[in-house]
């Protein structure tokens, strides 16, 4: 279909990938706790544009590079588990009263959504070396078959988020009434986000 080699394992595989528990679901739900749906579907943006600038620097040929310069990959490793431990930190340090660590614009959200996605050295393998394996060379149709699998991956990711925030925005109105509940979310939070940066630095 359109050059990608088998598209119905091509589309449960984006499923099992999103779902995979990281630093894009944990910002998604981060985001819709402080800011709301809005703030939520906007950091689905983010990882959605985050998602698309990851798949053409691999059409682009990025994955060759990142391969013949393993210090590249690792200095992206580096600065993506360092932005999550200072976020992390900073979530898992907020006091109750203190202003919410995540109360932003949309375009900040959004923003945050991006760099989480494109520092995520998860991502970053999905995109340079299991995303390649769908393309078939034999019926490879160019930008068409890139472009399906771009549109695809954003179809996906737009209906996962806007699930996953819908979702999150139900527990979040019952969990808001008890600041107690809200202390040890942000510290959960935080304590997984510095988590997740100290596995993305070690392995």
């Amino acid at each position: 279909m359109f050059g990608i080699a088998d598209y119905g394992a091509f589309v449960v595989a984006i499923i099992v990938f999103l779902a995979i528990p990281g630093p894009g679901n944990l910002a998604l739900l981060t985001a819709t706790g402080k800011g709301g749906i809005r703030a939520g579907m906007a950091a689905t943006l983010g990882v959605i544009v985050g998602d698309q600038v990851l798949l053409w620097l691999a059409v682009a040929g990025l994955s060759a590079v990142l391969i013949n310069y393993p210090s590249l990959y690792s200095s992206l490793k580096w600065v993506g588990a360092a932005y999550l431990m200072g976020l992390g930190y900073s979530l898992f340090n907020a006091k109750p009263g203190d202003a919410p660590v995540l109360e932003m614009k949309s375009e900040q959200y959004i923003r945050q959504g991006l760099l989480i996605t494109v520092l995520n050295p998860k991502a970053i393998v999905f995109y340079m070396a299991f995303f390649p394996l769908f393309v078939d060379p034999k019926i490879h149709q160019g930008l068409i078959t890139f472009a399906v699998m771009a549109a695809t991956i954003a179809a996906l990711t737009l209906a996962y988020g806007l699930v996953v925030v819908l979702l999150a925005h139900h527990l979040a109105e019952r969990v808001r009434a008890n600041p107690l509940a809200t202390t040890m979310l942000n510290k959960v939070a935080g304590a997984l986000l510095m988590g997740f940066a100290i596995k993305l630095a070690l392995f």
